[in-house]
């Protein structure tokens, strides 16, 4: 039996992906020991997959299958972090190019897409080594291939993929004496597995075993890998050039440092190398084509880099008001709307650029928070305290603001913040713009909807008398503040019919009304 691709299947895939290593990102970080010990192997793949999800988002709906393809594999090289992201936005990109988009998929056409993407990735890497994530991919295209001559369906390829990867994995300390000594599997691999494993469930609905990620009695490792004799940089860049450029550009990489790999094609690169001589990797790069969004990243200031100084708070918003309340209070700002929602390298970069030794991180929106804890896991390899507090709307992240005290320490401050943020109880009211179904019943166009911690809860005819009951709902007799924050085109005089009915119902509640500015959401509400 054949299998059938779909949009709307691989946008679920490619968010289920993303998913699985967010879930899998602190545990395949502590098994980071090669090529560098620098504990983000699990960070950078889960930075990586967002990318890719991300620009499959930011497709329209009724883009076709191969517009959105494409845009997830271009995604997941220009966003590839560290030797892993790079390596997996390979394999992805080269097992998609072979495998038919247009007509059902045979367990043959798996096979041959696994054995594609291995060559690919084993092609990309300078030095291959056995026993990392090359050898687990390799393990899965003899799987596949394996399967696919004994018959099976095209389902049953995929899972025997998956489970030689794991085998494979499982294998890799037998293969490197340096995950031996540490007691664990290889990073890359295991990050890996993880995608085949969410494949695997997103094709069969069953949700694989897990591998022993570590092998018995483990032992601690030197750090010998940052030794005087190896590179001091890692460098990474994209780069632009024709592909008949980049055999020479490989040959002079090769040449000035290790654990090289370089992806792409159809004049898209993403170049990743460690040398010492960090101006020679970039002038090899311009020698071939152009080279930009150029990181180099010390691997000595990374691991054992000296304290910052100063506290920085950063809040996600929306809406021109909502920016300006956060800005007032101090924070600094990362604007998103619907159309223009925040990339995982603008967090990153977010974070990446201050210069403070303490960042408190106010995602305002549930969709971002995992996202900027990798992020925040990747900022404390700079030495920087990072608290991401886990505010899912706006009114949460203004509450949090009104209690931050540059006085007292960082510790202090977090508990404090985090505290206001989760006391705050939270609505919100829009509008429907299509038929659907919701916890409370079906909806149409131009309903009223009123949702309470992120749930529809209200149905109704008027943006004020659903406000008013998703109010009277959410504020408890302990209650002692209402906020409401009016939206983009909402009626002003709805913050004044709020206020004055609490003086009726609730004399000892005080009431604040903002101007916000958000799209889509008439009105926030608050209660503290």
């Amino acid at each position: 039996m054949g299998l059938t691709l779909n949009v709307a299947a691989f946008r679920a895939w490619t968010q289920l992906c993303a998913a699985a290593l967010s879930s899998a990102r602190s545990e395949i970080d502590a098994l980071n020991v090669f090529p560098v010990p620098d504990s983000d192997t699990g960070t950078n793949a889960y930075l990586t997959f967002m990318s890719g999800a991300d620009a499959v988002e930011a497709q329209p709906d009724d883009a076709g299958f191969g517009r959105v393809v494409k845009a997830h594999v271009d995604g997941l090289l220009t966003g590839a972090k560290g030797n892993t992201g790079v390596i997996l936005s390979q394999l992805v990109r080269a097992c998609f190019r072979d495998l038919p988009i247009d007509r059902e998929v045979g367990a043959a056409d798996v096979a041959h897409a696994f054995a594609a993407a291995s060559d690919a990735a084993w092609a990309a890497v300078g030095a291959p080594v056995e026993g990392t994530i090359l050898s687990v991919a390799k393990a899965a295209a003899a799987g596949a291939t394996e399967a696919a001559e004994a018959g099976v369906d095209a389902r049953t390829a995929f899972a025997e993929a998956a489970r030689a990867a794991r085998a494979a994995l499982a294998r890799t300390p037998e293969q490197m004496p340096l995950l031996e000594r540490a007691g664990v599997v290889d990073a890359g691999g295991r990050a890996l597995v993880v995608v085949l494993d969410a494949t695997e469930q997103a094709l069969t609905g069953r949700v694989p075993a897990q591998v022993l990620a570590h092998v018995p009695q483990p032992a601690q490792v030197a750090g010998d890998d940052l030794s005087a004799d190896g590179p001091s940089y890692e460098v990474m860049y994209l780069l632009e050039a024709d592909d008949d450029r980049v055999p020479a550009l490989r040959a002079e990489l090769m040449r000035l440092g290790d654990s090289l790999v370089v992806v792409g094609g159809e004049r898209l690169w993403n170049v990743h190398v460690h040398v010492d001589d960090v101006g020679a990797a970039i002038e090899a790069g311009i020698a071939a084509g152009r080279p930009y969004r150029i990181a180099v990243t010390h691997f000595a200031d990374q691991m054992a880099k000296g304290p910052r100084e100063g506290r920085v708070i950063i809040a996600a918003t929306t809406g021109a008001g909502l920016t300006a309340l956060c800005q007032d209070a101090g924070a600094q700002t990362l604007e998103f709307t619907r159309a223009r929602p925040l990339t995982v390298a603008e967090m990153s970069a977010s974070l990446h650029d201050v210069d403070a030794g303490e960042i408190i991180v106010l995602p305002n929106n549930n969709r971002y928070i995992g996202q900027f804890v990798a992020a925040a896991q990747a900022a404390r390899q700079d030495g920087v305290r990072v608290a991401v507090i886990p505010t899912h709307a706006q009114v949460q992240g203004l509450a949090a603001l009104a209690v931050h005290d540059p006085g007292l320490g960082f510790d202090e401050v977090v508990v404090a913040m985090s505290s206001a943020a989760a006391h705050t109880q939270h609505g919100a009211v829009t509008l429907a713009t299509e038929p659907g179904m919701t916890m409370v019943g079906p909806v149409g166009p131009g309903d009223v909807l009123g949702a309470i911690t992120g749930d529809f809860a209200v149905i109704g005819d008027d943006v004020l008398s659903v406000a008013l009951e998703i109010i009277d709902r959410i504020l408890s007799p302990s209650g002692e503040m209402v906020t409401v924050v009016l939206g983009e085109g909402a009626d002003p005089g709805h913050g004044d019919a709020i206020t004055q009915h609490l003086r009726e119902a609730r004399p000892d509640v005080d009431v604040v009304v903002y101007e916000g500015g958000q799209e889509n959401y008439p009105l926030f509400i608050a209660v503290e």
